[in-house]
């Protein structure tokens, strides 16, 4: 806040604007519930997708071959396979419209080849992890001895 100073109240109102403009692109391909201004976060849902038999988490899967950090899923609670977009304002109107390009992309390849998502991530050091063993079987150690 301090480093930003006179500043502040336009990179806010750049926030609320990303956020809007990203909004009014995507709500073509995936559902909105709550269709309205939305301050520098919206939340779609992957509920057409889900009807295909792709969920939300392989919607965030597929983001990450196309090297997008994927946004927070199913969060909120309140809407059935959520993806909060939370657009970083200090990203160019160029990585927005990637962005835009690529979840118009993957809404598309939903509706021509759903199969195609039980094989992602594909480029990631990870590939399909299993979850369910992951939870069950936490290993979340850290060796400190290399430091």
């Amino acid at each position: 806040i301090l480093m930003l100073g006179k500043n502040l109240k336009d990179v806010s109102s750049d926030a609320v604007l990303c956020a809007n403009y990203m909004k009014e692109k995507l709500k073509k391909y995936y559902k909105l519930y709550y269709d309205k201004i939305c301050m520098h976060e919206f939340v779609l849902s992957g509920d057409i997708q889900k009807q295909k038999g792709v969920s939300t988490l392989q919607i965030a899967k597929r983001l990450m071959d196309s090297s997008f950090h994927p946004p927070t899923v199913y969060f909120p609670l309140i809407v059935h396979e959520a993806i909060m977009i939370e657009p970083t304002e200090s990203e160019n109107k160029e990585v927005l419209d990637r962005f835009i390009d690529e979840m118009i992309k993957i809404a598309k390849e939903v509706e021509e080849n759903p199969q195609s998502f039980e094989n992602y991530p594909q480029k990631t050091p990870v590939k399909r992890a299993d979850e369910t063993l992951a939870a069950r079987h936490l290993d979340i150690k850290y060796d400190f001895s290399n430091k």
